[in-house]
């Protein structure tokens, strides 16, 4: 017999004579083979009063350069040390054209390859910036089916998050590139926002907005209402604030999250319902200004915000590339 087919037939007779030997609850007798439920994640012991937590980073894609490694590793230490449950990319997130398709090598040399953190691996909420207009902007939403952590189901989406007693908070993923009527005359982003129609987008928000019965709802934009950077009073300013502040005002929208300006900053007209937020300092910063009646906060310097909410109140935070927390503020919900 050859020595496989022995040890075979041996194991085989063993087995078969240690079950024939009693029940089969005697082969538990004399041994623990039971382990105790309970969560080995060191991550679940990241708690706080808020039950939501989010980064939000926006006009990073510069393949690592212009201090966007350097964020990067801010934000991968940061969501290591406090609870986090995604990240938002508030757009512009291909430097200088965006990408030609799901394949293209930028995926790796401005994305995967930068934020490698194990913290980062989450969900990641994108939306589409001007930047990402030059080229094929579904091109992201495709990337969708490759990538794990990149959930960018269409131009523009939604998503509800459960908090503490079945509440829940609504984020509105917005594209606002189709709502400049300039863009339809240039040259490089006229061709992607034709046909986009965006009454419908408009319609959509409208709806969603009204139905929706979240105790936070939060929109997010790349272009800015308000801004205390170059671009105050410039026409894509201009512009979203025409079609989107009546909306925000209309459904009493606490917060609303945007890029576009290379900086961070929280802004908030005074009769206006809505704070607005700006990070949009994920790599290249330009210049700010100081003064303005409606900036609680304004920095040209590199970095990311960090979000935690619970059925009161929302907490924001700036974090510069050197991880120092620059500012924090707490808004209620009033509404």
């Amino acid at each position: 017999m050859k020595r496989r087919e022995f040890v075979k037939s041996t194991l085989g007779t063993a087995v078969a004579t240690g079950l024939s030997a009693g029940p089969l609850s005697n082969l538990a007798i004399g041994a623990n083979r039971r382990i105790e439920s309970e969560d080995i994640n060191s991550r679940s012991s990241l708690k706080d009063e808020y039950d939501l937590h989010f980064l939000a980073i926006g006009d990073w894609g510069r393949n690592g350069a212009d201090h966007q490694v350097q964020v990067a590793q801010q934000m991968g230490k940061w969501a290591t040390e406090h609870p986090n449950d995604f990240i938002i990319s508030t757009g512009d997130n291909f430097y200088p054209s965006g990408v030609v398709s799901e394949h293209d090598p930028l995926w790796h040399y401005s994305f995967e390859n930068i934020y490698t953190d194990f913290a980062l691996q989450w969900d990641w909420y994108p939306i589409l910036g001007n930047h990402d207009y030059k080229s094929d902007p579904d091109a992201q939403v495709r990337y969708s089916n490759i990538s794990r952590r990149w959930k960018m189901p269409a131009r523009y989406y939604s998503k509800t998050f459960k908090i503490k007693d079945n509440d829940e908070v609504l984020i509105a993923f917005i594209d606002t590139n189709p709502l400049i009527p300039e863009f339809y005359q240039n040259s490089e982003y006229g061709p992607h926002v034709a046909g986009q129609q965006p009454e419908k987008q408009l319609q959509w928000l409208d709806h969603l907005l009204q139905s929706s019965k979240a105790k936070w709802k939060i929109v997010v934009g790349h272009h800015p209402l308000y801004t205390a950077g170059p671009r105050t009073e410039n026409y894509d300013t201009l512009a979203v604030r025409k079609v989107l502040k009546p909306l925000l005002e209309k459904h009493r929208i606490p917060l609303y999250l945007s890029g576009h300006e290379h900086s961070m900053q929280h802004l908030k007209v005074q009769d206006n319902c809505f704070h607005q937020f700006i990070s949009g300092s994920g790599s290249e910063v330009t210049p700010v200004k100081k003064g303005l009646s409606y900036s609680r906060f304004e920095a040209s310097t590199y970095g990311f915000m960090y979000f935690a909410l619970n059925q009161q109140q929302l907490q924001a935070q700036c974090i510069d590339h050197e991880g120092k927390m620059i500012y924090s503020t707490i808004i209620p919900l009033t509404i």
